[in-house]
């Protein structure tokens, strides 16, 4: 429809979507900057699991004696981050979307967890440190599920 008679309203009109554009774009970026931090927050926590002994409050490995559940606990790190990390980059827009929102709520509830847990006799996650991890892996995820509602879209390109 951009004839020579409305060149001025077709330039109006690429000015607004390169806007659109740009903005989007921005919003894209401090989305994945906040998801990839909630992220790091969330295995420079599992780091932290270790000296905190996280196995000994956890429901199906606290039974086991620290020489089997310490190897357990690490080695089910390997396949879980690997799947986590396969799914929220994935090539398919819809999977990265969806695996993205599952792991952001998933920090929110892992905030929920440890609190549940702070009353377990073998809860040792009580340092400046271990709560800055998990709160703000929490945070993170709290302010990509806002990020991701505010932008209204269900799929990422």
């Amino acid at each position: 429809w951009c004839r020579s008679d409305c060149r001025r309203g077709c330039a109006v009109w690429v000015r607004c979507v390169s806007a659109v554009v740009a903005k989007v774009g921005v919003l894209r970026a401090v989305k994945d900057s906040v998801f990839y931090l909630g992220i790091g927050f969330l295995f420079t926590h599992e780091l932290d699991a270790m000296p905190n002994h996280e196995w000994r409050v956890l429901p199906l490995l606290r039974a086991l004696e620290d020489s089997v559940g310490e190897p357990v606990f690490v080695v089910a790190h390997v396949p879980l981050f690997a799947i986590v990390i396969a799914l929220v980059a994935s090539l398919n827009a819809k999977r990265r979307t969806v695996s993205r929102i599952i792991v952001s709520a998933f920090l929110v509830v892992h905030v929920l967890l440890h609190w549940l847990f702070s009353g377990d006799p073998h809860y040792d996650f009580n340092s400046l440190l271990s709560s800055v991890l998990i709160f703000g892996a929490g945070i993170c995820g709290a302010a990509y599920l806002l990020l991701e509602w505010r932008a209204g879209d269900t799929v990422d390109s």
